[in-house]
């Protein structure tokens, strides 16, 4: 049997189950007693086997075999997990999905994974207390191989550097064997690279290269505008240096370096062994029943269609919706009754068929906020930090074409979070905070768009310290730092090599990271902002547009421009005469619904050729709000409501912030759709 026509069938459901894996290797993390958590693992465990097993490849089958053996003990109440086998199951997880990405990218799934599978061998058995140690020589080259290695947070810098036209290396440096003082002199080197560029990841460690553990050799990747043979020079110019090999990286051989090919396996604490011990001599427990609503109660019918099929059809039923209001406007001037019948039946028609098709394109966030829990997870542990993240708004949907580029922007923002923004365990204790830190990660809609926010209950910005930091390194003047408001300092943040850690570290201080996150989002159309309070915590706070849509608006005319504002938007209109109309402070002003709003001229705001407002003695408006903050918009003349495709212009009007797309009218026209957020702000 053929079984590369199974192939894509088996790499989505793999990833869907690893998916499920890490979510309830998570939550039975949080309730370790809870069997019937274990029960639903097991199950995806078996079911990844099976269908490893099948397609051939036996790596995948083997470590998900260990992982179950070690399950089954536990399900039945002959193992009690703790933290060592926490780690093991979740490496052996970062295992499985390397090997799923091997062969999503057409490789074969092998890896050497005998260090995990030695681990696991060894908690069945009850003694990976003891033969921990033996196995120690596999365990430090596996951990040596693992090392050079970039996880997804560094690769998606490198990968944005690439692409912005810089020099991206991977450097080894070896110093001479009668060398004295080797901290002294990799502290010099890193001080030339400093100087020059960007180091995204040393190995080892920067604080192992501080203490000098370390051999003879240590390696970089680093970002620079240099050349390979200028920078070897700068380098081998430090005293007692052998030499050093500089390899210029392109895209392709950079995924083949964040590939990992082996994990390590963790070292067990000697406190753990007498619960090991008991744990393994604890009599048989029945194991829980399966409850009908465990994962495998309900089977949902589907199919998986190609992203560029639902593009096409996208434009298709625009065209047609373009037709049927061309459609309805002429039987409104036929005025012939079975032609109206026909056009009203093919628009009931056609709006069923509407959300259908919006629908599919659709897709809940929760498909990118889901592999949040356990890097937050990973990188808390890693920092020695208690940290509850709280996810909300995970069923907002958002255009799949946003969703599939909104992640690596999550990751940095939520890695900052956790690294910057959470005080140490000391710190919050000084600070008379709980000992566990809060993120949350919350979407939700707002009119045409969709808001994703990072809070954290931390440390928060201080303005004076990014303030300094930023004159000293030029990104502004003296002159003009003090006449910045707070939001205008936080951005600062969002420049190029910002940093404001105070120890580098592989997770951050090397200010690479919130410049990637705004060119990401401003090349979605979105913006970012940030609001925080010293002491009290920050937040982060992400606009995107819904790249396509189709939307209601109202209509309207200045002269002889049509323009649309969405109706979410609009709270009400009504007519104003001159006389109504207050100057306070220079700003124009009207009296509505007991509060003093600003009016505003949108014929002066487009420009408008053939439209004054000033020779009317009275005019239309339009009441907008975002969210507590109402404006009002004079305009010509309203036309109706109607329903509009919504499509971005691209580079077109793009010095004009208060047009957010265009739409084609019923009669062939083109109209710019106002955003009402951009006028009030």
């Amino acid at each position: 049997m053929d079984m590369n026509a199974y192939l894509s069938m088996f790499i989505d459901e793999s990833n869907d189950h690893l998916q499920a894996l890490n979510e309830n290797l998570l939550k039975l993390e949080g309730s370790p007693s809870d069997l019937d958590i274990v029960q639903v693992i097991f199950r995806s465990a078996h079911t990844l086997k099976g269908m490893s097993a099948s397609m051939g490849f036996e790596d995948l089958a083997s470590l998900t075999h260990e992982m179950e053996n070690v399950l089954d003990l536990v399900r039945n109440g002959k193992l009690a997990m703790d933290s060592f086998i926490f780690d093991t199951l979740f490496k052996g997880l970062d295992a499985l999905e390397t090997m799923v990405q091997d062969v999503t990218a057409g490789g074969s799934g092998q890896a050497d994974v005998s260090a995990i599978v030695a681990a696991l061998k060894s908690i069945v058995a009850g003694e990976y207390i003891t033969e921990a140690p033996a196995a120690g020589a596999s365990q430090q080259q596996a951990e040596g191989e693992a090392g050079l290695k970039l996880d997804e947070f560094q690769t998606s810098v490198l990968k944005q550097s690439i692409s912005s036209g810089h020099h991206v290396f991977h450097i080894q440096v070896t110093l001479r064997e009668d060398c004295v003082l080797k901290a002294a002199r990799a502290y010099m080197v890193f001080d030339i690279l400093e100087r020059n560029g960007e180091v995204v990841k040393s190995d080892p460690s920067v604080q192992d290269l501080e203490q000098a553990e370390f051999d003879q050799k240590f390696t970089v990747f680093y970002i620079s505008q240099l050349e390979a043979e200028t920078l070897k020079t700068h380098i081998e110019e430090v005293s007692e240096i052998e030499g050093a090999q500089v390899t210029l990286l392109d895209e392709e051989s950079l995924a083949m370096l964040s590939r990992p090919t082996t994990v390590e396996a963790a070292s067990e604490p000697k406190a753990a062994q007498a619960q090991q011990a008991a744990a393994v001599e604890a009599p048989e427990r029945p194991s829980a029943p399966v409850t009908a609503g465990g994962a495998a109660g309900n089977v949902t019918r589907t199919i998986r269609v190609d992203i560029e099929r639902l593009d096409m059809l996208m434009n298709l039923f625009s065209e047609m919706l373009i037709d049927r209001v061309r459609l309805e406007q002429l039987a409104s001037e036929i005025k012939r009754n079975d032609l109206t019948e026909t056009v009203e039946h093919m628009a009931r028609v056609s709006a069923d068929l509407q959300s259908i098709v919006l629908k599919l394109r659709m897709v809940p966030v929760e498909s990118v906020f889901n592999r949040f829990p356990r890097m937050v997870r990973d990188v808390a542990k890693s920092l020695n930090k208690k940290i509850d993240l709280i996810i909300s708004g995970a069923d907002t949907e958002l255009d799949r074409t946003v969703i599939d580029e909104i992640g690596d922007p999550l990751v940095h923002l939520l890695r900052n979070s956790v690294d910057h923004g959470i005080e140490s365990l000391e710190g919050r204790a000084e600070a008379g905070k709980p000992e566990t830190g809060t993120v949350r990660l919350q979407a939700f809609h707002s009119g045409n768009h969709v808001f994703i926010e990072i809070e954290d209950d931390g440390r928060g910005i201080d303005r004076d310290k990014v303030l300094g930091i930023a004159i000293r390194n030029g990104v502004v003047e003296q002159s003009k730092a003090q006449t910045l408001s707070d939001e205008e300092v936080y951005m600062l943040l969002f420049e190029p090599g910002f940093s404001t850690a105070d120890k580098i570290s592989d997770i951050s201080g090397r200010g690479v990271g919130l410049d990637v996150v705004r060119s990401k989002i401003m090349s979605l159309g979105g913006h970012v902002s940030v609001t925080s309070e010293l002491g009290r915590g920050t937040k982060f706070s992400i606009q995107l547009p819904l790249t396509l849509s189709i939307i209601w608006a109202m209509l309207i005319k200045l002269g002889s421009e049509k323009y649309a504002i969405p109706l979410t938007s609009i709270v009400e209109t009504a007519i104003v005469k001159r006389e109504q109309v207050r100057h306070i402070h220079g700003n124009r002003m009207i009296e509505f619904r007991n509060a003093i709003i600003p009016i505003l001229s949108l014929s002066r705001i487009l420009e408008s050729p053939d439209f004054d407002e000033e020779k009317e003695d009275e005019t239309e408006i339009v009441v907008i709000r975002k969210g507590d903050k109402w404006a009002a918009i004079m305009v010509d003349e309203f036309i109706g409501q109607s329903e509009i495709v919504l499509k971005p212009l691209g580079d077109y009007l793009s010095g004009t912030p208060a047009i957010s797309g265009a739409t084609i009218l019923g009669d062939g026209q083109v109209a710019l759709i106002i955003d009402p957020n951009a006028l009030i702000k």
